[in-house]
């Protein structure tokens, strides 16, 4: 993916044109309500925005409960492409929070790149993300949109603490990054929903990694960036057991990777999930083989996803007592450094921020003007990453790495 100049663009003058800078699309669902929440807190008072859903009732609910008499609530069904055309063509950004993207997210995206407008969402499903930019990259940089998926604990975290430690790397030369992800948390119905449609789609999945991997610009003359699993390993300096994770972001990191020329030469970039003891990483990985396994037969897909209905999440005390840590060790130029980012409960309260955040950014902030797909990274990069450190999300170096 290359970042594409929409020289057209005028931030401006939509802001003068359209009726909203903002719109959160699936606000009175579980993850939908907590970034409302966080908009409610963190919005600047001159901030246009509006709460949208398939439910002007339960819209209601979720304004009354969060006191935010004077923010409107647009209803729009999103199995209704003409009332999501219309939704898009009134606000300038658009953020999503409807999943499982696969089943409900299409026709969202293609309404915002035909009006130009600005979209984040939380999906990290990476059959949705190569069949967005399939069927709606080229129209998005036609029309100035920005399309930038995968802004909540999916994938911000790597794609910016990739961002944050490449920074504190030598340029011009051959980088070497490794992430390892350690998290106590509880998961909602919708993630659970989402997961068991992205893993029972296999074949799917592989056909449209390799279309898109036919038509998408590679990262130019005398650069590699490969993003391969990590070999299962017990790692030292963090004194914990790694295993390969894969999820969507590697793929993401890889793609800013190819975009973003201080990646160097030749990068390369390993997603790990890691755990202090080897029964409880052995146990973790046994846990995601059995849902892989179970994904596959829609019987226990359909069981499993009615167990934890989607719209449903963990108890604020559950997350009150979540946290993760996404810790890097970068290599190059004969430099090793270590970072971390660390926070909270990673699947509601901070993705409720970074979510929450994303949307400020794109809405208020002075941005590169680029358009069409876009990775958080190559959208909004140093932006976005301000804003959270701002907002208590942990960004830090170390000297050595730390237990």
């Amino acid at each position: 993916m290359q970042p594409n100049a929409s020289p057209t663009r005028s931030p401006e003058a939509a802001r003068k044109e359209r009726e909203f800078d903002l719109v959160l699309y699936g606000a009175s669902g579980f993850a939908g309500a907590l970034t409302a929440a966080y908009l409610a807190g963190h919005a600047p008072p001159s901030l246009r925005w509006a709460l949208a859903g398939r439910s002007a009732e339960k819209l209601e609910r979720t304004r009354a409960s969060l006191g935010l008499k004077n923010v409107p609530v647009l209803a729009a069904d999103a199995g209704d492409p003409a009332a999501l055309r219309e939704l898009a063509a009134r606000t300038r950004v658009l953020a999503t929070t409807v999943g499982p993207y696969l089943r409900h997210g299409d026709a969202l995206v293609g309404a915002c790149a035909d009006a130009g407008t600005d979209y984040a969402d939380l999906a990290g499903e990476p059959e949705f993300v190569d069949r967005s930019y399939l069927r709606h990259e080229a129209r998005a940089r036609a029309t100035g949109a920005r399309l930038v998926h995968g802004c909540g604990f999916d994938s911000v975290p790597a794609d910016l603490g990739v961002l944050f430690t490449v920074g504190r790397l030598p340029e011009g030369v051959p980088l070497r990054v490794d992430g390892f992800l350690a998290v106590d948390a509880a998961p909602s119905g919708g993630t659970v929903d989402s997961a068991l449609s992205a893993l029972g789609r296999p074949l799917a999945m592989a056909r449209a990694a390799r279309e898109r991997a036919a038509v998408e610009a590679p990262p130019g003359p005398g650069r590699r960036v490969t993003a391969p699993p990590g070999p299962p390993r017990y790692v030292g300096e963090l004194g914990a057991w790694a295993f390969p994770l894969p999820v969507l972001d590697p793929l993401l990191v890889a793609r800013s990777a190819r975009a973003l020329p201080r990646y160097g030469p030749d990068f390369r970039y390993r997603h790990h999930v890691t755990a202090r003891r080897l029964p409880t990483a052995l146990a973790g990985l046994a846990g995601a083989t059995a849902l892989l396994a179970a994904a596959q037969l829609p019987p226990l897909r359909r069981a499993l996803s009615a167990r934890l209905a989607p719209g449903t999440g963990p108890s604020e005390e559950r997350r009150a007592r979540s946290t993760f840590s996404l810790r890097f060790i970068g290599e190059g130029g004969g430099r090793r450094v270590y970072t971390e980012i660390r926070g909270g409960d990673p699947g509601y309260d901070e993705t409720a921020r970074i979510l929450g955040e994303s949307a400020l950014c794109l809405a208020l902030d002075a941005l590169p003007p680029l358009s069409g797909q876009l990775t958080p990274a190559v959208a909004m990069g140093e932006a976005l990453t301000e804003r959270l450190r701002n907002s208590g999300l942990m960004f830090r170096e170390a000297a050595r790495r730390e237990d």
